[in-house]
């Protein structure tokens, strides 16, 4: 038969680091170089010609390049403040003492 125990006591919330949310709206925007590309009317064309690359291959490149800024601002935007990251990395250093 089971006991009922106590469950441990919380510890204090000074030794805690901050709770990290990946709840941001700017999440969304990662959605944006998924969706354009499978938009096929976009470049379902020859023309206009890029030099002598069709449409279809330098909006390729295009879209790589959307991609990246896309990531770029969304990382910048939901990065953790100065004073976050301290109390992050002072808790990994309390932990690594234990």
């Amino acid at each position: 038969m089971a006991t009922a125990s106590r469950p441990p006591a919380a510890p204090p919330a000074e030794n805690v680091a901050p709770r990290r949310s990946d709840r941001s709206p700017w999440n969304w925007l990662l959605l944006v170089p998924i969706v354009v590309p499978l938009l096929v009317p976009l470049y379902n064309h020859v023309d206009p010609k890029l030099g002598s690359w069709p449409l279809f291959y330098w909006l390729q490149l295009l879209l790589v390049a959307l991609g990246v800024a896309t990531t770029a601002l969304v990382y910048r935007m939901t990065r953790r403040s100065k004073a976050e990251r301290e109390a992050a990395q002072a808790a990994i250093a309390r932990d690594r003492e234990r």
